[in-house]
């Protein structure tokens, strides 16, 4: 899923991968979306499979808050770059429903 956002707001110019592996042949960050990602959503849900209900919504809505600035660390670093026209509030609302999904699909098989 999010390769496919990757895609989508790279393909609207909405933000671009400076340095990446491979610029010529993908246009977004195949390093991310292969180690980074899988690995930061394993993290997630080893620490949520740890917490509390109130502890899990609290662990998701504080993680969605510190993407944006994230996002804006790796500007500086020169790895992402947004145009003008992106909001970081986009940021939070997409990390916020990306990790209630995965947290929720997780869940459902985690009871079958």
């Amino acid at each position: 899923m999010g390769t496919y956002l990757d895609l989508y707001f790279v393909g609207r110019n909405l933000y671009e991968f400076p340095l990446r592996p491979f610029p010529d042949i993908f246009p977004i960050n195949v390093a991310f979306t292969l180690f980074v990602l899988p690995l930061f959503t394993g993290l997630f849900l080893f620490l949520m499979n740890k917490m509390r209900k109130w502890g899990r919504a609290f662990f998701i809505l504080f993680v969605s808050l510190i993407m944006p600035v994230v996002e804006k660390a790796s500007e500086l670093w020169g790895v992402f770059k947004h145009s003008n026209g992106w909001n970081h509030g986009y940021s939070f609302f997409g990390y916020y429903l990306f990790l209630i999904l995965i947290w929720g699909i997780f869940k459902r098989s985690k009871e079958k």
